[in-house]
């Protein structure tokens, strides 16, 4: 339960923490009891996405895109800096961001940030016609075409559009946020292990912030529905 609530309070699971407190003797301990938590928040959110198809945008909501690399981090400023991928994954963000100022986000690895990759993603879970912003990747250019109002800013030249207003600095403020949260979760090595981490992203702010007992409450209710 001590580990449970750290985990739900995003608080840092370093070893030397959770042997202080008696929580975990063993490394080899401390990655099973991580893992099994993250396989319920990542079943917990693809149960959402059969139900609700995990869709953003609409009326009262604007999108912002982006990309960002979640290298690993190397300790001490050594060793690989991709840990053990096979190749160079990005990770593609879709930040729904409300007016009355919540934020949903969509994270999705993958290969290229090509048209291919990331536009049958767009069209999945965002809702036609809604508001999108970007910069102006080439990929993105399609995006009007689709039926979606496209605004985007050249970064090369300011931050936020003069004429429009368009700025994508809401999911960059939420880049730093998300890798500092994976950092705190024991990083990520692995395709997989990073894949687990930006699921319990999702989970904390689509269920977790949501529930009436907050997430620890909301942890305790998916292990009920994950291990009936």
């Amino acid at each position: 339960m001590n580990f449970m609530y750290r985990f739900c309070q995003g608080l840092r699971l370093r070893q030397i923490d959770l042997m202080d407190d008696s929580i975990a003797a063993s490394s080899a301990t401390l990655s099973r009891m991580a893992k099994r938590v993250r396989e319920v928040c990542r079943t917990a959110v693809k149960r959402l996405r059969r139900q609700t198809g995990q869709m953003i945008g609409g009326r009262t909501e604007f999108v912002a895109i982006d990309e960002s690399h979640f290298r690993h981090k190397r300790k001490y400023g050594r060793g690989r800096m991709a840990g053990g991928w096979k190749r160079k994954k990005w990770v593609f963000g879709m930040l729904g961001v409300r007016n009355n100022g919540g934020r949903r986000p969509i994270l999705r690895l993958v290969e290229r940030r090509s048209r291919r990759h990331l536009v049958p993603i767009i069209a999945r879970h965002v809702r036609e016609g809604s508001s999108v912003l970007s910069d102006e990747w080439r990929a993105y250019r399609i995006l009007p075409a689709l039926g979606y109002r496209h605004y985007t800013v050249n970064h090369s030249r300011w931050y936020v559009d003069p004429n429009t207003g368009a700025h994508t600095q809401h999911i960059e403020r939420a880049w730093r946020s998300y890798k500092e949260q994976v950092w705190r979760l024991r990083g990520n090595r692995t395709d997989n292990l990073l894949s687990e981490h930006i699921a319990v992203i999702e989970w904390t702010e689509w269920l977790a912030k949501k529930h009436a007992d907050g997430p620890l409450g909301r942890l305790i209710y998916d292990i009920g529905k994950k291990f009936k």
